[in-house]
C-alpha cells in the first residue's frame, strides 16, 4: 500500500500505573509513514505525574495504517482523531478491534481515569472538586478536536471520532456517533448513528434517528443525501438520495412495504427496493395507513445560509 492510506502524529498519552493507557491526544494529524525525527518540545512540557488520578502523562508517537485493524489504544485514539480532524470520512479507514483496545473509563473533569481508582481515590477527588462527567469508551469529541465552523450545543452528546464539516450545526437533542457525521452544512437535531453519513444541506429533524450497525441493525451503513429532510421524530433503516423528504413521525425500514406512485402509476415495493433513491417524498396515508413515496421535483430543503455561515 502506499504512504497515502498512513497517518501518524506525536501525543500524549495518559497512562495508569499498570501500564494501562486510558486515552492519547494527537494536537496535530500528518499523513504518511512517521517522519524519522520531530520536535516535541511543546508536548514534553506537560508530560507529568498526576497522583490525584493515579496515572502519568508520556509523549508518544503513532503511526496507523488505515487499512489494517486497530492494534492499540493510541493507534485507536489517532484514528478517531483523524475522522475527527477531517483527514478521512466515515468508513474510509479499518475500524476492526477498536473496542478491544478502548478500555472503559471514568472522564472527569481532571481528565480520564481507571474506574477502579475513582473508587479508591474518592475523597481526595472530591475535595478537588473533581467530578465524574461519564463512563464510557469514548470520550467527548470537544476534550480533543475543535472542528473549524462547527456549532455544538452539548458537548456531552458528540463523540471523539465525529466528522462534522464546516457549517454543521448540531443542536442541544443531536446526537453524533464515532465514524459518523456530515459531508457539509447541516443541522442536526437529531440522531447520526455510528457508520451513517449526511450530505450537504440536509436537515434531520427534532427527535429522528437514522439506523446504525452496532446493536443488530443490519450491515447496510445507512447514508442521506444532500438537500434532505428527515421529519421530526422520523427514522430511517434504509438509505436516502438527495432532495428526498420523510414525512414527521413516520419510520422507515428496508422490510416495509411501500406504495410507490412515479408516472400515474402506483406499485408496492419493499424499503430496500427504493434505498438511494433521489428526490422521493415518504408519507403515511392519513386514511390507510400505508406508506406511501411520492417522486417530487425541486431542491428538498434549503437550510438558513446565516444560521449555518
Amino acid at each position: 500500500m502506499t504512504d497515502a492510506r498512513w497517518v501518524n502524529a506525536d501525543g500524549l498519552a495518559t497512562i495508569r500505573e499498570d501500564g494501562t493507557v486510558l486515552d492519547t491526544w494527537f494536537p496535530e494529524i500528518r499523513t504518511g509513514r512517521l517522519p524519522e525525527s520531530t520536535d516535541t518540545t511543546t508536548l514534553e512540557v506537560h508530560a507529568e505525574e498526576d497522583e490525584l488520578r493515579g496515572v502519568r502523562i508520556e509523549v508518544v508517537r503513532v503511526e496507523a495504517d488505515l487499512d489494517a485493524p486497530v492494534v492499540s489504544t493510541s493507534d485507536a485514539y489517532l484514528r478517531l482523531h483523524a475522522l475527527s480532524h477531517l483527514i478521512v470520512r466515515p468508513n474510509e479507514l479499518n475500524l476492526d478491534g477498536i473496542f478491544a483496545h478502548l478500555p472503559n473509563v471514568a472522564w472527569t473533569s481532571a481528565g480520564p481515569m481507571h474506574p477502579d481508582d475513582v473508587s479508591r481515590l474518592r475523597p481526595s477527588l472530591q475535595r478537588a472538586g473533581i467530578q465524574v462527567q461519564g463512563l464510557d469508551k469514548f470520550p467527548r469529541l470537544t476534550d480533543y478536536v475543535l472542528p473549524a465552523g462547527v456549532r455544538i450545543a452539548d458537548a456531552s452528546r458528540v463523540r471523539l471520532g465525529a466528522h462534522l464539516s464546516p457549517g454543521t450545526t448540531v443542536m442541544h437533542e443531536g446526537f453524533v456517533n464515532f465514524n459518523a457525521g456530515t459531508l457539509g452544512a447541516s443541522m442536526v437535531e437529531g440522531r447520526i448513528s455510528q457508520g451513517v453519513v449526511v450530505g450537504d444541506g440536509s436537515d434531520i429533524g427534532g427527535g429522528a434517528s437514522i439506523m446504525g450497525t452496532l446493536s443488530g441493525g443490519g450491515s447496510h451503513r445507512v447514508s442521506i443525501g444532500s438537500r434532505t429532510l428527515l421529519g421530526a421524530n422520523a427514522g430511517i433503516g434504509i438509505s436516502l438520495g438527495d432532495d428526498c423528504i420523510v414525512e414527521a413521525g413516520l419510520y422507515v425500514t428496508a422490510g416495509s412495504k411501500i406504495v410507490l406512485t412515479e408516472g400515474g402509476t402506483s406499485t408496492t415495493v419493499k424499503g430496500s427496493d427504493l434505498s438511494g433513491r433521489d428526490g422521493l417524498l415518504y408519507r403515511r396515508n392519513s386514511l390507510t395507513g400505508a406508506i406511501e413515496a411520492v417522486t417530487r421535483a425541486g431542491v428538498g430543503v434549503t437550510l438558513n445560509e446565516a444560521l449555518h455561515a
